[in-house]
């Protein structure tokens, strides 16, 4: 099994900037990626950014060339830079990794943007 523990969120203003980390502890040399997803009140979960064992990264549409996706191996910990967010960005982040056994998730950070 993996344990995953999210840090960082809380409430950031427009067009400022937030980090969030995720620390995976137990089985990690079966992770193969880890990522965040999101969820908004009323909306299903979705991706955010993710990032495999080699740095091939993806991010949703809504993030690109604002959010930054990172992962230092020998941590075992993947960073989500989050930059000039949005209201919209408003959401409980989650971190996720996949590995040979499946997917595990950490419990989940609130990010809050607004003045």
């Amino acid at each position: 099994q993996v344990q995953l523990v999210e840090s960082g969120g809380g409430l950031v203003q427009p067009g400022g900037s937030m980090m969030l980390s995720c620390a995976a502890s137990g089985s990690v040399f079966s992770i193969t990626a880890m990522g965040w997803y999101r969820q908004a009140p009323g909306k299903q979960r979705e991706l955010v950014a993710r990032i495999t064992h080699v740095g091939t990264t993806i991010y949703a549409d809504s993030v690109k060339g604002r959010f930054t996706i990172s992962r230092d191996n020998a941590e075992n910990t993947v960073y989500l830079q989050m930059n000039s967010p949005t209201p919209e960005d408003t959401a409980i982040y989650y971190c996720n990794c996949a590995t040979v056994m499946g997917d595990y998730w950490g419990r989940g950070t609130q990010v809050t943007v607004s003045s």
